[in-house]
């Protein structure tokens, strides 16, 4: 099956998991270990959610000395972040239920 190149990136924004991880990664760049702690989640879990991220090109990494350090595709992905702030406190009536 070919997988649709919209789809795969959208499903990794639509995940819970991947976008604390997003989150996190805001801030700074993490290790897995660090994104384990400050997300409460399973290292593995974290793994899983960072081999999607960087496979969409949502995050880079490299490497320090033994630890695999990620950060923001910050070219791509913090303009996207600001676009989708902005829009959903204009079109989708930030804190407003109904």
């Amino acid at each position: 099956m070919k997988c649709n190149s919209y789809y795969r990136f959208f499903r990794n924004l639509a995940n819970k998991v991947k976008v604390d991880i997003l989150e996190c990664l805001k801030e700074k760049e993490l290790s897995v270990s660090d994104i384990s702690i400050r997300t409460k989640l399973e290292q593995s879990k974290v793994s899983h959610a960072l081999s999607n991220l960087k496979c969409c090109g949502l995050v880079e990494c490299k490497r320090k000395g033994k630890e695999i350090i990620y950060s923001l595709n910050k070219q791509m992905i913090l303009p996207l972040l600001k676009i989708i702030d902005k829009h959903k406190c204009s079109m989708c009536n930030c804190g407003r239920r109904g």
